[in-house]
């Protein structure tokens, strides 16, 4: 279906597998964002406190963000092997973290589960350089996009219903199920050897990140950061102040899905025509108002909701925005690039599940939304400055 959205002035390959390829990443994605809204939930299985699975997280995603520099290994790598690979490793770490009885373990089950992601979206975000033009490379990459959206929508939805019939760890399984039947669809699918690869010797020598490359990966990490802060408060803001349950928690999960999946299509239409670096202010820009609101108005569960999904709707179309910038930053080591950007990614991340939790469990949800706006703005400011340094696209 969705090579229906592509004309025929890109690649023939890309229009065949683009399906395929944004089905893939929706499952990943989805085991991936499954745990945060379930914090409460798996805390209490795990006999610790919320700030403990805080700390653990950031200890993963550290992890995470030193493994995405490996890059560098995936772009010599063939791109089918390197989402074999990646998919493989997730579904496989995802039963680790289900199996789990212990945070370590399940702390172990995530970090690999994070580490085999990036190296999956490494080689999907490389092939996507290696068949379109940078100048409509927004198309794509917001078509593949959707898939973190409905990763929320669909996946962590459908894995939270399965988590209250049983249980969070059910979800988790489920989740690796779906992984493992994706490595084989691309596995069969997918080209044993890239056209694009056999032309090897007509690809520039690797040169090194430039200076304001450093801004792109800022700006991952600040948006990462502002995400996290509320990404990991919300489950428990809404089971500690409203009383939701799984089940409840799991429908909004499923509409702020939707609310991202509004901002991945509007990007895949607007990103090229506006500007990838300006497209990602706009949506960075979105999340300070929403964020500054929530703090002030989380003791109402319908404006509080409205407002969760504005703050991601602006999260989420900023990040498939920055994301051609970020891949296009080394354009003959486009692995290399994502994955310097990812690390900055990874590390705003990491910082946030330690400091929101801390955060929340000091403050409230009204301290992790004040963070979020804040490191937002930062981010604001590090894409603009890269957007004067930096070339017209």
């Amino acid at each position: 279906m969705l090579n229906r959205v592509l004309d025929d002035s890109y690649p023939e390959q890309t229009r065949r597998h683009i399906g395929a390829l944004t089905l893939a990443r929706l499952t990943t994605n989805a085991c991936f964002r499954f745990a945060p809204p379930f914090f409460a939930s798996i805390s209490d299985s795990l006999h610790v406190s919320l700030g403990r699975l805080g700390v653990a997280f950031m200890i993963t995603e550290i992890v995470v963000g030193l493994m995405s520099l490996a890059g560098g290994l995936v772009d010599r790598m063939n791109r089918r092997t390197a989402m074999v690979v990646g998919l493989s490793g997730v579904s496989a770490s995802t039963v680790l973290a289900a199996a789990s009885q212990h945070i370590v373990l399940f702390a172990v089950g995530v970090t690999v589960l994070g580490v085999a992601k990036s190296i999956f979206d490494m080689g999907l975000n490389a092939w996507v350089n290696d068949h379109v033009d940078y100048a409509r490379r927004g198309r794509v990459v917001g078509i593949i996009e959707t898939s973190w959206a409905l990763g929320l929508l669909v996946g962590v939805s459908v894995m939270g219903l399965v988590a209250a019939a049983a249980s969070w760890r059910w979800g988790y399984v489920f989740g690796a199920l779906t992984v493992a039947a994706m490595a084989v669809v691309l596995t069969t699918r997918l080209d044993a050897h890239d056209e694009s690869r056999r032309h090897e010797s007509a690809r520039p020598e690797p040169s090194p990140m430039p200076r304001s490359g450093l801004l792109v990966v800022a700006t991952m990490g600040f948006l990462m950061a502002a995400s996290q802060s509320i990404f990991v408060t919300f489950g428990s803001w809404l089971e500690d102040e409203f009383d939701f349950s799984s089940a409840a928690i799991a429908g909004v999960v499923f509409g702020l899905g939707a609310f991202e999946l509004v901002a991945s299509v509007t990007s895949s239409r607007r990103a090229d025509l506006w500007g990838k670096e300006r497209s990602t202010i706009i949506g960075a820009l979105l999340i300070v108002p929403s964020g500054l609101l929530l703090a002030l108005l989380h003791g109402h569960v319908v404006p509080g909701l409205v407002l969760l999904g504005i703050y991601l709707l602006g999260f989420e179309f900023s990040i498939v925005c920055l994301i051609p910038v970020a891949t296009n930053m080394m354009p003959s080591s486009p692995a290399k690039g994502l994955g310097y950007t990812y690390t900055g990614g990874m590390l705003g991340r990491a910082s946030m599940s330690l400091v929101a939790t801390a955060a929340y469990e000091s403050f409230g949800v009204e301290a992790p939304a004040l963070i979020g706006a804040g490191s937002a703005l930062c981010a604001v400011g590090c894409i603009a400055a890269y957007r004067r340094t930096s070339q017209p696209r």
